[in-house]
């Protein structure tokens, strides 16, 4: 997950931040759940839950049973609310930048959750021979549209049966050019949520 105005000087989707870790601690109510999240420098967002990732949180639809993916977890919010509100998933969570990585490993012990995992490594590396229920993905904007478009046209390959993919976009930033997109990898795609200037895609692998 990026943010476009630190991204450069300091892109989140290095595998190693150089900045010095300043540390920060969020708490907040994510569909109607307390969860507190460790933050540092050199990762998306520190301040607050970003209305994108709080958009993705608030409307997502999770399998009832299964394994789900959150692709470029940043410090884990996406998918350690995922894990919290369905204790009957699984949930492994990715990303290339290590400070997030260690983030979001403190964030599954501080919320309790027992159901989720971290792996650290670039898109689908970590996980290439996995199949998921769902994959959740707030993703690295500023890392370009080769990368995003690699998550949505590399995701049938790691998705079961009627698994779905979601994925929110700022609806200036490409919002329309990735719909298309999901439309060419999948035949089809919804606007499962919109607000404040950002768009939740999904599209089902049939």
């Amino acid at each position: 997950m990026l943010n476009s105005k630190d991204s450069q000087t300091n892109h989140y989707f290095a595998p190693k931040p150089k900045s010095k870790p300043k540390f920060g601690l969020i708490q907040t109510m994510l569909r109607g759940m307390p969860f507190k999240f460790l933050t540092a420098s050199g990762v998306f967002s520190k301040k607050h839950v970003d209305l994108g990732t709080r958009l993705l949180i608030e409307a997502m639809v999770l399998p009832e049973t299964g394994y789900v993916l959150d692709m470029g977890c940043g410090y884990g919010a996406v998918g350690i609310a995922a894990a919290k509100l369905n204790p009957k998933i699984h949930v492994i969570m990715v990303d290339v930048n290590e400070r997030a990585v260690r983030l979001a490993r403190q964030n599954i012990r501080l919320n309790n959750v027992y159901n989720a995992e971290i792996r650290k490594g670039n898109l689908y590396q970590p996980v290439e021979d996995e199949r998921f229920n769902c994959i959740l993905s707030n993703p690295p904007v500023s890392a370009g549209l080769a990368a995003v478009k690699a998550i949505i046209t590399d995701a049938p390959k790691h998705m079961t049966e009627k698994a779905t993919l979601q994925m929110v976009m700022k609806s200036k930033i490409g919002g329309k050019r990735l719909q298309q997109i999901f439309e060419k990898a999948f035949g089809n795609c919804t606007i499962l949520a919109r607000e404040s200037g950002y768009r939740v895609l999904m599209a089902e692998k049939k």
